[in-house]
């Protein structure tokens, strides 16, 4: 499988994922306010598409360089982790939250997230 490459941009944001024979890799950073939501819901919806069209077995969130992220990018999220299950069984991929251990918001909202698909998501500090 060749590397499907996607981006996503606005203001202070930036996201990249990469499609490879190892999965799905997704690094984000800067700050995701309500004013990146509409881009990064594309961006979301754009990486479970590539990774159910590659049969990717995970995909891994790198989310260390987030300086922030509103509660309703956050709703974005579990919105993919809402699509995720809607998969049949054997489509479905796990999804890995790296998070930075010494940032508050992060351990407490990524741990939330992984609550919601405790099969599916996973947090990594």
């Amino acid at each position: 499988m060749a590397d499907d490459v996607l981006t996503a941009s606005a203001f202070d944001f930036n996201a990249n994922a990469s499609c490879g024979e190892d999965g799905m890799n997704v690094k984000m950073v800067g700050t995701a306010d309500m004013a990146v939501r509409p881009v990064l819901d594309d961006f979301f919806a754009r990486i479970h598409a590539s990774a159910v069209s590659h049969h990717v077995r995970e995909t891994i969130l790198d989310l260390r360089g987030l300086a922030f992220m509103s509660s309703s990018c956050l709703m974005g999220v579990a919105f993919w982790i809402s699509k995720i299950q809607e998969l049949p069984t054997l489509d479905r991929y796990q999804l890995i939250l790296v998070s930075n251990p010494e940032v508050p918001w992060q351990r407490r909202s990524f741990n939330a997230l992984s609550r919601l698909a405790s099969d599916l998501v996973s947090v990594r500090l």
